[in-house]
């Protein structure tokens, strides 16, 4: 079998960076401005940031329950056909494949191309090509054996602490504003969004932790490893965030966060440490941005590479492939690059990962239901390698805070809810048509 052929080469250091890598990114960085400007003051931002990264653990540690127990590649997409049948596994699947993982790949390469563009002085409107470019090149790293790319990944986990102690450090010691009860004067009447939406934009920081069930088939011992790295690695980035959040408040008045938006980080390191630190930390922030990338790229063509092993995509010979020498889906790979290029030059990435994050919550929420079914299939816990603490509260706080989140966005942004889940619709006559051909 094809599956036979990825080679495990992730262990504990780059399964945890891998989950570290790919949340710690452009979020944290780049969504200070919009989570302030939604919760409207830096109290209830704070809260945002930490509601977020404990709905992000209670998700990882039900996804981790219910992952244990199966082990082939795939994530969600495996485990909701697995749960509930073919068809929503196999839309679980298309979002991840047509959607979800483009619109996060070209966010944060539209990201990188906006920092980029800033930190040299090139007008942005070069930054798309910037970013384009980028993710090509990490494409590429991804394209050759996936030891080159954990190693990738671990050395791009380690720099990105840098900056993020940095500006904590800063921040805490030497900024010199009250962090705590200050309100953004600028916003007015349709500008937030209330405490669910703050929530739901720091969930795209969050973002990131389910990329390693993506690759279970290239984990070694995946059962006890993968559980291990998603908790341990959530728990490092709740604490950096927290850290970096409370510095960003001790060092810029809320107003001036809001108003420089997806620059505010960048200001804060320039204030901090002058032209030349500014530009060093922007530096280490660009490496971690190319991590989070790797961390994306090496994720998401699996979901697509698995359900092409099961002729479960168009084209599904071509995507099944594995390279005979890197052992990677290079074919799965660079479709999912090309599409996250549309998706670069038709939006603006906030708006893309607002979507998103929106559209993979509806599926997280059933794979959080998995855990119950489970354990009522599985009651003796026989085939339970990882348990998840304080059942059944823990499943029952992820499902909860996500449907809350959901309701918030629908409540804010209908239209673009509704775009969300036509783009998931739209796989259901190829869902059909793939089936018919089997028969």
């Amino acid at each position: 079998m094809a599956e036979e052929k990825l080679n495990r080469g992730f262990g504990l250091m780059a399964s945890l960076s891998l989950v570290v890598g790919t949340i710690i990114g452009s979020g944290i960085f780049f969504k200070q401005g919009s989570v302030l400007q939604t919760a409207g003051s830096t109290n209830t931002a704070m809260l945002a940031w930490l509601a977020g990264g404990l709905l992000t653990l209670t998700a990882g540690m039900t996804v981790a329950e219910v992952g244990s127990q199966m082990t082939e590649t795939g994530g969600i997409y495996t485990y909701l056909t697995n749960l509930y049948g073919k068809t929503i596994g196999y839309l679980a699947g298309w979002m991840q494949v047509i959607f979800y993982g483009p619109a996060m790949m070209g966010a944060i390469a539209a990201y990188f191309g906006i920092l980029f563009a800033g930190l040299f002085n090139i007008s942005n409107h070069w930054s798309i090509l910037i970013g384009m470019i980028a993710l090509g090149a990490v494409a590429v790293v991804n394209s050759i054996p996936n030891h080159v790319s954990a190693s990738f990944q671990i050395i791009t986990t380690v720099v990105k602490f840098l900056p993020i102690v940095a500006l904590v450090i800063y921040g805490l010691f030497f900024g010199h504003q009250n962090a705590f009860g200050e309100t953004v004067s600028s916003v007015t009447a349709g500008q937030g969004g209330g405490f669910g939406v703050a929530i739901l934009a720091t969930l795209f920081a969050y973002d990131g932790w389910v990329t390693l069930a993506n690759i279970s088939g290239e984990i070694k011992d995946p059962q006890k490893t993968l559980p291990k790295a998603i908790i341990y690695g959530i728990v490092i980035v709740i604490l950096a965030y927290m850290g970096v959040s409370l510095g960003t408040y001790r060092s810029l008045l809320p107003d001036q966060v809001v108003a420089l938006g997806q620059n505010a980080t960048l200001q804060m390191a320039l204030n901090a440490f002058g032209e030349v630190g500014g530009r060093a930390l922007s530096v280490g922030i660009l490496i971690s941005l190319l991590g989070t990338l790797n961390g994306k790229v090496v994720s998401f063509p699996r979901v697509l590479y698995a359900m092409a092993n099961k002729g479960d995509f168009p084209f599904a010979k071509t995507f099944a492939k594995i390279h005979h020498r890197a052992k990677t889906p290079n074919a799965a790979i660079w479709f999912m690059i090309v599409v996250a290029y549309l998706m670069m030059n038709v939006t603006d990435p906030d708006k893309l990962t607002n979507y998103a994050v929106f559209i993979t919550y509806l599926f997280y929420i059933l794979a959080f239901l998995g855990a119950f079914k489970l354990r009522k299939q599985d009651p003796q816990g026989e085939k339970r390698v990882f348990s998840t603490p304080f059942y059944p509260w823990v499943p029952l706080i992820a499902i909860l805070g996500s449907i809350y989140v959901e309701l918030s966005e629908i409540t804010n942004d209908l239209e673009g809810v509704l775009i969300s889940l036509v783009i998931v619709a739209l796989g259901l006559p190829f869902y059909w048509y793939l089936e018919n051909k089997k028969k």
